[in-house]
């Protein structure tokens, strides 16, 4: 899909982003964090907030969730932003916690081991070379190459693993696969990156629909392998596009052109994106649905916004100066970030304990919608970073 006419000329200029406005958004969403570096140290915050405020987790028999990786890379992102230890010592800490976790195999029956992993413990080697952390890491690598499926060649994203009603990926792996990736660099062992790779490869073949919108699930036959239809679990419907579902497209290809060097990642990356800003609202925060519009009266998710504006400057890294789009993605992720800084954060709600509101868990199962999600405070606090430190090392 091409960028329309409205897209090219809505962000063919540059929006307002000023180092004031990134500075003052920093700077609230420390001071939320910094609250929250007393609460959540043995506990982790639920995937969703209850009314603005996100009940913890115990690190314990209940701690079967996989989303707790975004709590703990929200503290490494704060530490690296302001070089303040408070933010590496709770984030140290809590590595033990994964390494226990991973060791004891609590909660990790799916696909989300890069969700729990990567913006944890794999960020901890990453900043600091811990060697505990790095080993944490590849373990859950190792666990998460269990799931690959032969037939069909991609990794196989709930349930149990000889239930031939569960033979299915999700788009959400796009953010997975990148553990799989580090563990063939920490490791020199290409096992990891073999299987990534042909897992990507499936996605890419199987999730883009021909006007670039994305499936968020899709079947395999568990006989052949061969692939069946796409539905989705969270969208409004099975040819609609759920908006966080297309954003990890938007992230994740720019990913595995990072590591593989593939232009057709980055033509995939072109398509998911241009049908992300084409679908975007008057304010450019996208609906939870981008089938939704002005008139639907349905809800925001600014979590799939702030994926999106990471999967812009990740790629951003990539495209030549002479790609004639370069500059209006550039021109969308002042946009996008302009816009959440202005009108979807949570400086105003007091009592509240994460960083950005009006974001959905899951509309279709009435989980999280209107509230605060943790993988949304995350990937907000990684677009600021990205921007206000280019220099910044992914840790994907």
């Amino acid at each position: 899909m091409e960028l329309t006419k409205e897209t090219r000329e809505r962000f063919s200029h540059e929006s307002e982003l000023s180092k004031e406005m990134l500075n003052g958004a920093l700077h609230e969403a420390l001071t939320k964090i910094d609250k929250n570096t007393k609460t959540f140290i043995n506990t982790f915050p639920r995937p969703a907030s209850t009314n603005y405020v996100y009940p913890g987790i115990l690190n314990g028999g209940e701690w079967d969730d996989w989303t707790s990786g975004f709590w703990t890379g929200i503290l490494w992102l704060s530490y690296e932003i302001t070089h303040e230890e408070r933010y590496k010592k709770v984030a140290a800490f809590q590595t033990k916690s994964y390494e226990e976790r991973i060791d004891n195999k609590v909660g990790v029956n799916h696909h989300d081991l890069g969700f729990l992993y990567t913006p944890s413990v794999v960020a901890h080697y990453k900043v600091t070379g811990n060697n505990m952390a790095k080993e944490a890491g590849v373990k859950a690598a190792a666990h998460l190459m269990g799931r690959f499926k032969e037939k069909g060649e991609f990794i196989q994203a709930w349930g149990e693993l000889d239930d031939p009603n569960a033979y299915r990926l999700i788009i959400d792996c796009n953010l997975n696969v990148p553990l799989l990736f580090w563990a063939s660099e920490a490791t020199g062992d290409p096992k990891y990156r073999e299987i990534a790779a042909k897992h990507i490869n499936t996605a890419a073949n199987v999730v883009l629909r021909d006007d670039s919108s994305t499936h968020h699930t899709y079947y395999f036959d568990p006989e052949t392998g061969k692939p069946l239809k796409g539905v989705t679990a969270q969208g409004a419907s099975d040819i609609s596009a759920w908006s966080r579902g297309q954003a990890w497209g938007v992230y994740g290809f720019p990913l595995a052109y990072s590591y593989l060097k593939d232009e057709k990642f980055i033509k995939l990356y072109k398509r998911v994106t241009n049908y992300f800003l084409n679908h975007l609202p008057k304010d450019n925060v996208c609906y939870w649905d981008l089938s939704f519009d002005e008139s639907s009266n349905e809800e925001k998710d600014t979590s799939a916004a702030a994926i999106a504006v990471c999967g812009m400057l990740e790629m951003d890294k990539y495209l030549p100066d002479s790609d004639p789009d370069k500059k209006i993605y550039a021109n969308a992720v002042k946009a996008i970030m302009g816009s959440l800084i202005a009108k979807y954060t949570t400086k105003d709600i007091e009592r509240c304990n994460g960083l950005l509101k009006e974001a959905v868990y899951s509309k279709p199962h009435r989980i999280g919608v209107e509230e605060c999600c943790i993988w949304g405070d995350y990937f907000y606090m990684e677009a600021l970073v990205r921007i206000m430190k280019p220099e910044w090392k992914k840790y994907w």
